[in-house]
């Protein structure tokens, strides 16, 4: 089932990526190639092929900067209240952990699509919430926005477990797969990291 999760997604992120590779091709006079890669030359040379590398990354590592970015920027609009709003001392102090590392991750793999010739996805991304996993509805964010107190902090933990779980699996995914040495690195903090949260914050809601 995850598999198929971010099977769906990542049609979603080809389109994406497709069109940014389109609008470069039509900038230098040639017709956009039928069936664009996930990566893209920065010589503007053809595409390289599915599992084909440029400048030291492939597709893997594309996928995994697109789909994070807009996966993090949730997690940091959910943190962000909390912070603030938190009933709980443990939980306040967690939703800063979560912003401290993630607002950064966000300005690095922007920087690396922006180098290899691809777009930074824009604003929230409505269209890949439904295929990429742990992301929350918008009657999700909306439900939370509602909540204060002890609900506050429950509603939060477990959507922020759900959203970190999803992380993670795609964090596995570019382990796996990728090639970008920095990518990789990144993944490992993220499954370490995120890892560590989802034990703490099953140990705060069990605290209540």
């Amino acid at each position: 089932m995850k598999r198929f999760v971010l099977a769906t997604a990542g049609l979603a992120v080809a389109g994406l990526l497709a069109t940014a590779c389109g609008g470069q091709d039509a900038a230098a006079g040639h017709d956009a190639p039928a069936m664009p890669s996930m990566s893209s030359s920065p010589t503007g040379s053809a595409p390289s092929s599915p599992t084909g590398t440029s400048a030291g990354h492939n597709d893997q590592d594309a996928m995994f900067a697109t789909m994070m970015i807009p996966h993090h920027r949730q997690a940091v609009e959910m943190a962000e209240p909390a912070a603030k709003r938190a009933s709980s001392a443990e939980v306040k102090r967690l939703a800063e952990q979560i912003m401290a590392a993630q607002e950064p991750e966000i300005k690095t793999m922007s920087g690396w699509l922006s180098r290899w010739g691809l777009q930074v996805p824009k604003g929230d991304m409505p269209s890949m919430h439904h295929g990429m996993e742990g992301m929350m509805s918008d009657d999700d964010m909306k439900n939370l926005e509602g909540l204060s107190g002890r609900a506050f902090d429950k509603a939060f933990l477990e959507m922020m477990i759900k959203h970190h779980e999803g992380a993670v699996t795609m964090a596995e995914q570019e382990r796996s797969a990728g090639a970008y040495a920095p990518a990789k690195e990144m993944a490992d903090a993220i499954v370490a990291g995120q890892t560590s949260e989802i034990t703490r914050m099953k140990q705060l809601l069990r605290a209540g």
